[in-house]
């Protein structure tokens, strides 16, 4: 309780450094903070050319929505390892000369990039509002309350891989660059690209394992919200729970533990 109450205190600091994030992102670009939504609706568009008239998937329907609902949640979890594994080490004047929780480098950082992903969904609401596109047969509106949950536990689970990657990273530079390999192979352990029915195919008996991955129930939440359009399964959020509560805090008790060289190993 007195770590939370002194990040609460420095909750102005969190602001001003995801406010300079967000700002420096396009910083001297014409387009300025309107890439934000730009992006996300260029890249829903090729998707719907690509995957809807060149290469059409006739085993799920809209494949192009059924694809960016996955990438969305997944893009802001691997940008969260990625960048937040060098939040520290892009911050060491700050580290080694004033004094603040080093907790609120991570933070701001996974923050940041849920503000980004949160603008992503409000595009594809957009386009599905414009274009008349439901997600399932029958959408229920009530559906959309269960994002909350959803999206605060990826939050979570996204947060705790940011303090891991972050503080070791600080140690081990070569880990920010094997972080790029690793989320690469571990987009295609999530059923972003593919339904499950293949992985339990192939996998048999042994497909328990493959709800070992932390992104797999979350992925699967928010694919019954927005695309099949209902509400998702208590067992899939519990699950999702579960685990990101366990990388929380197996991140932040390595986070506090090696904190506490920052200074001198920057």
């Amino acid at each position: 309780m007195k770590q939370l109450k002194e990040l609460f205190n420095y909750r102005q600091m969190i602001y001003s450094l995801v406010k300079k994030d967000l700002r420096g992102r396009y910083k001297g670009s014409v387009m300025g903070f309107m890439w934000t939504f730009i992006n996300p609706l260029l890249q829903l568009l090729v998707y719907s050319i690509v995957f809807g008239k060149l290469l059409p998937n006739n085993t799920i329907p809209k494949f192009y929505l059924y694809l960016f609902v996955g990438l969305v949640p997944w893009i802001f979890f691997s940008s969260s390892l990625n960048v937040g594994a060098t939040s520290v080490i892009a911050s060491k004047d700050m580290v080694k000369k004033i004094y603040f929780p080093r907790e609120v480098l991570p933070i701001s950082y996974v923050t940041s990039s849920l503000v980004n992903m949160l603008l992503c969904f409000l595009v594809i609401f957009g386009v599905m509002l414009g274009f008349g596109i439901k997600p399932g047969n029958e959408f229920h509106l009530s559906a959309l309350l269960y994002l909350i949950p959803v999206v605060l536990v990826e939050y979570v689970l996204a947060l705790g891989g940011a303090m891991l990657t972050s503080a070791l990273t600080v140690y081990f530079r070569d880990l920010e660059h094997i972080l790029g390999i690793v989320t690469m192979a571990w987009m295609y352990a999530c059923p972003i690209l593919y339904q499950l029915e293949l992985v339990q195919n192939a996998m048999g008996r042994w497909y328990y394992l493959y709800y070992l991955n932390p992104m797999t129930p979350i992925i699967i939440a928010f694919r019954d919200i927005l695309y099949e359009g209902h509400a998702p399964q208590l067992s899939t959020l519990v699950n999702a729970a579960v685990m990101g509560f366990v990388v929380l805090i197996v991140g932040y008790l390595v986070f506090r533990k090696l904190q506490k060289g920052f200074a001198e190993e920057l």
